[in-house]
């Protein structure tokens, strides 16, 4: 910051620096499919994360709306770095968590200090499922992913019988997240069959 430049000024540049470096989000492509066969980005599955939560959002009970749609926007933010693994090929203890966590701390290096911390914070509750809003969070993510999976149009081989096993403990966690799952597994047999 030199002289001419206002505390004002540089935190504005700050959030902008980081806005343009998340935009990569947009480039980021994921294992999925849109309806019309395009491969899905990872801004994309986020904008319908916050859309299917805003659509619960009567169901929810007493957790707090501002967080959830908090820890939904920011979970994946940081694969605009390193992009995203599929589901598939994801295995427990691979250190994904802390690639991912060490890219959002890169792409958030522009914030202001308190600001990457909130950002770095929520990742970590996230991550850790550690509040009752980023327990729904894990779940819808996962519900998020497999709705995407039943409604894109997939290569003939796609394996539709890994999403009945896939982020079981995370949709049960929560009566509302079990009720969307038993009629997302539906579907998923539909397609699979």
């Amino acid at each position: 910051m030199n002289a001419h430049d206002t505390p004002e000024k540089a935190r504005i540049a700050g959030i902008l620096d980081f806005i343009q470096a998340a935009e990569n989000l947009k480039n980021t492509l994921r294992s999925g499919t849109t309806s019309n066969g395009r491969a899905e980005s990872t801004a994309e599955h986020s904008w319908r994360l916050c859309l299917l939560v805003l659509m619960f959002d009567r169901d929810l009970g007493d957790c707090d709306r501002l967080k959830l749609l908090k820890l939904c926007i920011v979970h994946d933010l940081g694969e605009a770095i390193s992009g995203d693994v599929p589901p598939i090929l994801q295995v427990e203890g691979d250190g994904r968590a802390e690639r991912e966590r060490a890219d959002l701390e890169t792409l958030c290096a522009p914030l202001p200090q308190d600001l990457r911390d909130d950002i770095l914070a929520l990742w970590d509750d996230y991550n850790t499922a550690s509040s009752p809003e980023a327990v729904l969070a894990k779940g819808f993510d996962k519900l998020e992913t497999m709705l995407q999976h039943n409604v894109g149009k997939n290569p003939a081989d796609f394996d539709y019988e890994f999403n009945l096993g896939y982020g079981v403990k995370q949709t049960d966690a929560h009566p509302l997240l079990r009720a969307i799952r038993t009629l997302v597994d539906e579907e998923t047999r539909r397609r699979a069959g």
